[in-house]
């Protein structure tokens, strides 16, 4: 009797938006050691503050929604009675993941003492009352697969896949009800006069591509959420964007002056496209037509975030210009002593601090492929990076370090790196004979 040999293992890669395909973006060599190596950062400031915002922001949903037909919690929350207790409990969870705090966190506890827990407050209380009604769904896995470009790639096809919250005209429209009391009301575009009362609406409103997407007249439809822990990123002029589409197209953006400016805008808006082409290929769901991105620094920026945000507004590299914010808000960020202590983040009207933090991504087919095209890039990068390892390549060889000097100055790995020696190589002084 001739026995079956067992057929040759056969894995599609899986990839997540952010844990792996902006990851890699940030520093090719920082992610195959923290990644793939398994080597975790001694100081993880940015992802344990992802992690805790993230996980914070959907409690807070889940405790607003539990109380909010009966005695509904009123905003502002008190943190010491509402709020702390979501901070322990998240705290706690992202320690048994091997995720502990930061030093400043710990010993400064409560939003007065640490940056962390004032950022998470001022999201809760500014943004909750208009952004908890809104919401269908928190924390929604989404998954699909696309095609392995990838000639000598592991697998003819990848799985990629990320965690978004879903805003539905079903939703907005039971909320529009509970508070008018009107059954009429049938899609988004109904509820503009709503918009006094609340400020995600208001802006939806005030975006002319967003009014435009709306002239389909469509019943239903979705909106996806995103929460980003870092600053609102320099963004580039409409000319330029302009131009960075045209390198695009003819595929030579990575190698551009624009992307190396831009590239945590444009890769933020490819993000949410995809998210979009994901959730757009699940059976039985809505078309989504619009994303929304919250940079929740912006609502308790840090005096380095201040310095940014101040050098884009006199650079014109920011798409919430000089004549967009009010006139107290830029004299006293113009007078601002940046050697200063002072936390003039708190002199700053709301109104700046929440229209840095939103950004309206309008969900476009034709953008959609681009974005998608981007991300096939990027994957085949990551896949022929793993193939050189597995043919004998050092890892240092195999996997590229391009980061910037912030991502450098806070690597584990910046002593051992290729781009930390070409560095050193550059300042030293060459030796001349007299």
């Amino acid at each position: 009797m001739k026995l079956s040999t067992r057929s040759r293992e056969y894995i599609i890669p899986e990839y997540s938006l952010t844990g792996d395909l902006l990851s890699f973006l940030t520093c090719n060599l920082q992610y195959r050691y923290q990644n793939k190596g398994n080597l975790p950062p001694s100081m993880p400031v940015q992802l344990w503050f992802g992690e805790f915002i993230h996980g914070a922001l959907e409690e807070a949903f889940l405790k607003w929604k539990k109380y909010s037909n009966a005695d509904k919690l009123v905003f502002p929350w008190n943190w010491e009675e509402e709020i702390k207790p979501i901070e322990d409990l998240i705290t706690g969870r992202l320690k048994v993941k091997g995720l502990n705090p930061p030093y400043e966190y710990v010993n400064n506890y409560g939003p007065n003492d640490n940056i962390y827990s004032a950022r998470l407050e001022r999201s809760i209380n500014l943004w909750g009352p208009h952004l908890f009604p809104l919401i269908e769904d928190t924390e929604v896995l989404i998954k699909g697969l696309r095609p392995m470009n990838y000639e000598n790639g592991r697998s003819d096809y990848y799985s990629i896949n990320g965690v978004v919250d879903v805003l539905s005209s079903k939703m907005v429209d039971k909320f529009y009800q509970k508070t008018n009391n009107n059954p009429f009301q049938q899609t988004l575009d109904d509820y503009f006069n709503l918009s006094q009362t609340n400020s995600i609406i208001s802006y939806l409103y005030n975006n002319d591509e967003f009014k435009k997407l709306l002239d389909d007249e469509l019943n239903e439809y979705e909106i996806i959420i995103d929460y980003k822990g870092m600053r609102r990123p320099s963004a580039p002029s409409k000319d330029e964007l302009m131009e960075i589409q045209s390198l695009m197209e003819r595929g030579t953006l990575f190698d551009s002056e624009e992307y190396e400016k831009y590239k945590v805008w444009i890769q933020h808006e490819w993000q949410i496209l995809t998210y979009a082409w994901l959730r757009k290929n699940q059976e039985n769901l809505d078309k989504p037509i619009v994303g929304i991105i919250f940079y929740l620094n912006e609502l308790v920026p840090s005096n380095d975030d201040l310095k940014a945000i101040k050098e884009d507004l006199l650079n014109n590299q920011t798409d919430i210009s000089l004549n967009q914010i009010l006139a107290e808000d830029w004299e006293r960020l113009r007078n601002w002593n940046e050697d200063s202590e002072i936390a003039i983040h708190r002199d700053l009207s709301d109104k700046f601090k929440m229209d840095r933090s939103i950004r309206i991504i309008n969900v476009e087919e034709e953008l959609i492929g681009n974005s998608l095209d981007q991300f096939d890039n990027v994957v085949n990068d990551i896949e022929s990076s793993l193939i050189k390892e597995m043919n004998g390549c050092k890892i240092k060889d195999a996997w590229k370090a391009e980061a910037e000097d912030r991502t450098c100055s806070a690597c584990d790995f910046r002593t051992f790196c290729n781009k930390k020696k070409d560095q050193e190589s550059e300042n030293k002084q060459v030796f001349t004979i007299p």
